[in-house]
């Protein structure tokens, strides 16, 4: 196989910043060439933080292969917005053994760089068994095959609701999945043996589930769900929760909603009611929120439900604080706090949240993540001090003007957490969903136990039709399945902001894949199934 290294044309809906990213194309005969990871950038130049803090976007140009003692190596000129190179005799530089993980070395010297490689090529040709890793690392997972027993022996039908279809995926995942038989066609074989056909059940949710509703959450509690995001049919005015008996019936059309926090001149909430979160600190049920006074000023909130209080209630809400730092200072003096979240890994629990200072001036930072240890009895008040996690330094969280690191979420996985984030305009076609990664066992307030991915999971690419997917938040069914909640648009020119849901799918490393439409997630030709039944006496 022959893989080849280039840059893209910039487009409407893919600007230079983005285009002027390492992307890879495959081929067996270096004739006709299919593009890697849905044609979006792989490898990004990182942005430099200027002196008074803001920052300063990088891109690359002309990116070749070069070979290594140790394995390969990929160069490539550092430019900034004009395309002028930032410092001559420098290159960029990343190492890989594999074209799956790249070290990131940043800029070095090109004579060092030279010393040790053979010349820098466009195109290398690989073994089959290392291209064939490639394209399934950056080609979009999907269902390849269903495994069910050809027969089975059961003592009565009751029994046949136990067995699962298992769904094999192209990257070698499975996923177990109920059947629904259909008993009233039963073929009889010969005595006591049957022949039921069925098909499997993968629940889909159509894109879009509720227009007009950003930031979206789904939370069970006390056997009812929950649907809770800002409503930007309100204005972003007013925290509306649904409940329901079921995820789907949330979206039904004549589910009611709640207004559980309202328009309050008097306690100051007046506008930006934004990314509300239901989690179970401790013992209590916690909502997690932004909201602002007269000046646009969001700041991260709290408010607890009441003991034995009814959620859609109002009045079972007390009232909403402001989150302070453990010195009892506001988390931020100047600048905006938003999109808190809570996790817990073994006995210590975190906050993690956006703070941005001087939006819309030349002092903007833009957003960036802030981790904190909190006490579950006192969520409201930090208990150690804000740590830095991380800023929008690649191309895919800076560009056209949009510079985020917000909507933090965190997903628990074997012995990792996984912090997902969303980067690039949360209105717009660019947003996208990133994560973070460390090991449970490390000290989370370390900024160096957390690994960035390179390249984003979810982006406009990603999805037919699904533009700006961006601030997701998990939830794991009666089944003990992980879904993906999210926000997207339907147009690449804007429009509504809309609820999405896809499953997540863990692969053989436990990482969590949230590229999987339903489409994808089970075949057409893979539901209708069938197996042959032997009845006990």
């Amino acid at each position: 196989m022959y893989l080849k290294i280039g840059t893209r044309e910039a487009e409407e809906y893919y600007p230079k910043t983005m285009a002027n990213s390492i992307h890879f194309w495959y081929s067996e005969d270096k004739n006709n060439w299919e593009a890697l990871n849905q044609n979006y950038g792989i490898l990004f130049a990182k942005a430099i933080i200027r002196d008074n803090n803001t920052i300063e976007e990088r891109c690359l140009i002309a990116p070749a292969f070069i070979k290594t003692e140790k394995g390969y190596g990929i160069i490539a000129e550092c430019v900034d917005a004009n395309d002028a190179i930032v410092e001559q005799g420098k290159v960029l530089l990343w190492l890989t053994d594999d074209f799956i993980n790249f070290e990131e070395k940043g800029l070095v010297e090109r004579r060092l760089v030279a010393s040790e490689i053979e010349i820098p090529v466009e195109i290398i040709e690989l073994s089959e068994e290392l291209g064939n890793r490639i394209i399934t690392k950056w080609t979009p997972i999907s269902s390849v095959a269903v495994e069910l027993p050809k027969s089975i022996t059961i003592k009565n039908w009751e029994e046949l609701e136990q067995i699962k279809a298992t769904v094999v995926y192209s990257e070698g995942s499975i996923d177990r999945k109920r059947i629904s038989w259909d008993l009233q066609s039963v073929e009889k074989m010969a005595e006591a043996k049957w022949l039921v056909r069925g098909h499997i059940l993968a629940p889909r949710y159509e894109f879009p589930l509720a227009s007009g509703y950003a930031d979206p959450m789904i939370f069970q509690w006390e056997n009812s769900w929950y649907y809770v995001a800002t409503n930007d049919n309100k204005n972003a005015i007013g925290i509306y929760v649904r409940k329901a008996e079921s995820i789907q019936k949330l979206f039904d059309a004549d589910t009611e909603e709640h207004c559980i926090l309202d328009y309050d001149e008097e306690r100051n909430l007046i506008q930006t009611f934004w990314a509300p979160e239901f989690h179970v600190i401790g013992e209590n049920v916690y909502l997690l929120f932004a909201v602002s006074g007269k000046e646009f000023n969001p700041q991260s909130h709290i408010m607890k439900l009441k003991k034995d209080g009814n959620i859609l209630c109002k009045e079972d809400w007390e009232a909403p604080v402001r989150v302070i730092k453990k010195d009892g200072a506001y988390l931020a003096e100047k600048g905006i706090t938003l999109d808190m979240t809570y996790f817990q890994v073994g006995s210590k629990a975190y906050f993690v949240w956006s703070y941005r200072y001087g939006i819309g001036t030349k002092e903007d930072t833009g957003s960036m993540l802030y981790i904190a240890e909190i006490n579950e009895k006192e969520p409201w008040k930090l208990i150690s001090a804000p740590v830095l996690l991380s800023r929008p330094l690649y191309a895919w969280e800076n560009h056209s003007g949009t510079i985020n690191n917000e909507g933090p979420f965190a997903l628990i996985s074997g012995d990792k957490i996984y912090l997902f984030y969303s980067g690039g305009a949360a209105g717009g076609y660019s947003y996208v969903v990133a994560y973070l990664s460390a090991n449970i066992h490390d000290d989370l307030l370390n900024p160096d136990s957390w690994e960035k991915v390179k390249t984003p999971l979810l982006s406009y690419c990603s999805q037919d039709r699904i533009y700006g997917p961006g601030h997701n938040s998990f939830y794991v069914d009666e089944e003990g399945k992980i879904w993906v909640a999210y926000h997207a648009q339907a147009s690449p020119k804007g429009g509504a902001r809309c609820t999405a849901i896809n499953r997540v799918q863990l692969d053989n490393e436990g990482v969590p894949i949230l590229n999987l439409p339903a489409e994808r997630d089970l075949a057409g030709q893979l539901r209708e199934v069938m197996i042959e039944v032997n009845m006990m006496d």
